[in-house]
């Protein structure tokens, strides 16, 4: 019997990082470009608030005088609206784009999260306003401390999120960097693709989906849609002054629909960049370390949903009157 030993040079696995080095660089140079034009942005949104409110404003009075003619108008104006006001800084994109980011999911039930989120947001907004204008028939100031007080409850709902992915990716690392006992020496099978054994090697789709942790979804919609959307809650509030409450709430749903789209395009990117990311590097990589970076990167996505509650916790201020460019 004779021993063939051979050198084969290791795998610079290294190189197949590099998904997530041009994911770095871009993040650093999104930073970047968003310090050193925040300033401007504040003024340019400023203006753009002012301008909002006015066109809102003066299409619900065409729809006081004549709602056939400008009811479409308004829906129009409020649809976009929703898009173009989803694409500014905000904490519901924070959350979509962390989860996506570093939990396996699948694209259509990020999809459906998104659109359930967009949905709640504007019904959120009509109920507080039914409840607070309508049934309790209190001032348009308790209504707005409202509005304050659920966004606040939105961002305590995305640190409970981030503290409960913290506690389970601890989980799972202290699982897999456990050292096993030895016990005694058993036969081992090295499955692949045509070994033939029988055995499923991978989890099917369907399985995948039921592995998904909907405690963490619920979470995910409750923190993203709990926030009512600044510009639905001006919408009917003047609509009702004026008598046309219907189409505000129409008008609210339009920009709830507006937002969706804009950010079932966020998830849809950021789905298709991880998915990419997770082709290129292949199993190249020992399976452990899969196990441990995918670990820490759910655990560094907990983080970051942890500070950014803190900061927005902090930083949040009761809007008397208005809407928020954000």
């Amino acid at each position: 019997m004779s021993v063939i030993s051979s050198s084969k040079p290791a795998p610079r696995r290294w190189l197949h990082l590099w998904p997530l080095a041009l994911f770095a660089l871009l993040t650093t140079a999104a930073l970047y470009l968003l310090w050193h034009y925040w300033p401007q942005i504040l003024l340019n949104s400023a203006a753009w608030q002012k301008t909002i409110n006015q066109q809102l404003s003066s299409l619900l009075r065409q729809v006081a005088e004549n709602p056939t003619r400008a009811g479409w108008s308004l829906l129009s104006f409020s649809f976009i609206y929703g898009v173009l006001h989803a694409l500014g800084p905000g904490h519901g994109k924070v959350v979509i784009t962390t989860w996506l980011a570093t939990h396996p999911s699948r694209l259509k039930s990020s999809l459906k999260l998104t659109f359930a989120a967009s949905l709640l947001q504007g019904l959120v907004a009509i109920a507080l306003v039914v409840v607070v204008l309508v049934i309790l028939q209190l001032p348009s100031r308790q209504l707005h401390m409202s509005s304050f007080w659920l966004e606040k409850g939105s961002y305590l709902l995305v640190g409970v999120l981030g503290l409960m992915l913290a506690l389970r990716a601890l989980k799972k690392l202290r699982s897999v960097l456990r050292r096993p006992g030895f016990t005694a020496f058993t036969p081992h099978h090295v499955h692949d693709a045509k070994c033939g054994c029988g055995h499923q090697h991978l989890p099917t789709e369907k399985q995948l989906a039921a592995g998904e942790d909907w405690r963490a979804r619920l979470m995910i919609v409750l923190s993203m849609g709990m926030r009512p959307c600044s510009g639905a809650i001006m919408v009917l509030l003047f609509s009702k002054v004026i008598g046309v409450f219907n189409w505000g709430m129409l008008s609210a749903l339009a920009m709830a629909a507006g937002t969706s789209i804009t950010i079932s395009a966020l998830a849809l990117l950021v789905h298709s960049f991880r998915t990419f990311a997770v082709r290129v590097s292949g199993n190249s990589a020992p399976v452990l370390w899969r196990q441990v970076g995918w670990a820490t990167l759910a655990l560094a996505g907990s983080l970051i949903l942890i500070v950014a509650a803190v900061v927005m916790w902090l930083s949040a201020q009761p809007v008397v009157r208005g809407i928020r460019p954000f």
